[in-house]
């Protein structure tokens, strides 16, 4: 029986295995140097200044906002098409959740809806790199520099992704800060894990402090400072530190970052070409001025056409041993978003027909062309 093939999944090999070792062997378990190197490595890869490593993407998200000093009940705005991470991260701080609606090609956040949502209240946008591909930032840079909002790019599935210009996702060229995130179905993994990549000073202190209780021992910015057990709170913040050993791990997956975004592309080519005749079947978009390291592979099904709901193409695979998954359940469609913020069904039409059709196969770097050729038949064969 052929092995289950997940959606996602993690390629940890002796090195990465090795590595963590190393650290269990060592000195510090956590809170010491192999965090440092993890994020001089990621600000390597993406040219940005700073990178402040955390417990995991959501983490990464709420102390991101939390570091704008936001005043509370003024908005944020993100996609309807993300996890609710992204949406949540506004109501951890006291800002009322916006959305806009996605581009029916790209499915990632549409500038022309964006600018139909800002008003005066509008203080931050939350992009979100959706299955890997940018999204068009370099204008909805414009429009919020125009109108004083900042930016935070979710770049949660886009690690190894460029955008339009060329420059790495997460070098923050666009935005006030990137995030990132590592678990074991993301392009890297360290278990679990995030970051928060930005350009500046101010933002880079904040975050540090916010990640670890709002304490701080840095003598510049204490009150005052009686000896070296001394210490000071500063904000109201969180255990959101990442361990050395996740770290460590974080660190050995990078060096193997470029081979692992090869493969993808090369599974998701071999995708394209034997879905693309297929009536019933769309493939994924990806702009052609952009590199995505594809995160995800979502077709669009047309069920009615196959005579099958997404209920059964998904059992009928599994018993396949091919594991599907659909990205994502439009945010603004869960009781939380409707019950408190009063958002219903029919508010973001496209994001909504998107998700009627959304079905994500299997997509990681260990697949073999065996396993790919596997998928293929298997889903090309649903329609019989």
């Amino acid at each position: 029986m052929k092995e289950f093939l997940s959606y996602g999944k993690q390629w940890i090999d002796d090195i990465d295995i090795n590595a963590v070792v190393g650290v269990l062997k060592g000195d510090y378990l956590t809170q010491g140097p192999a965090v440092d190197k993890f994020e001089q490595k990621i600000c390597e890869l993406t040219g940005a200044k700073y990178c402040v490593a955390v417990a995991n993407g959501t983490a990464a998200l709420h102390i991101a906002v939390q570091a704008l000093g936001i005043e509370e009940g003024k908005e944020g705005i993100t996609s309807p098409n993300t996890f609710l991470a992204t949406c949540n991260s506004l109501v951890y701080n006291s800002l009322k959740p916006v959305f806009a609606d996605i581009d029916n090609k790209t499915y990632c956040i549409d500038p022309e809806q964006l600018k139909k949502k800002i008003n005066k209240n509008t203080k931050v946008i939350l992009p979100v790199h959706f299955a890997g591909q940018p999204v068009d930032m370099a204008t909805i840079y414009d429009l919020c520099k125009k109108n004083e909002i900042h930016i935070i790019e979710d770049a949660a599935h886009a690690i190894g992704s460029k955008y339009k210009c060329g420059s790495m996702v997460g070098g923050c060229k666009y935005s006030d800060m990137t995030i990132l995130s590592f678990h074991p179905v993301k392009t890297i993994t360290t278990a679990e894990g995030g970051a928060i990549t930005t350009n500046s000073d101010k933002l880079y202190e904040k975050l540090k402090v916010l990640r670890t209780h709002g304490i701080t021992k840095d003598p510049k910015q204490m009150t005052h400072n009686p000896g070296p057990w001394y210490y000071e709170m500063h904000e109201l913040g969180f255990n959101y530190r990442l361990a050395d050993l996740q770290a460590v791990l974080g660190t050995s997956q990078l060096g193997r970052l470029n081979f692992f975004v090869k493969r993808r592309r090369e599974i998701v080519k071999q995708y394209n070409e034997a879905f693309s005749d297929v009536e019933w079947l769309t493939t994924p978009y990806e702009d052609p001025k952009v590199f995505s390291a594809f995160h995800l592979y979502v077709l669009k099904v047309d069920f009615n056409k196959i005579g099958k709901t997404r209920k059964q193409v998904m059992e009928e695979l599994t018993k396949k041993n091919i594991g599907t998954q659909v990205h994502y359940i439009p945010c603004h469609t869960q009781p939380y978003y409707q019950k408190n913020f009063g958002y219903k069904t029919g508010d973001y039409p496209v994001a909504e027909n998107y998700y009627e059709g959304a079905l994500s196969i299997p997509l990681y770097p260990k697949m073999t062309d065996q396993d790919v050729e596997w998928v293929i038949k298997n889903i090309i064969g649903l329609k019989n």
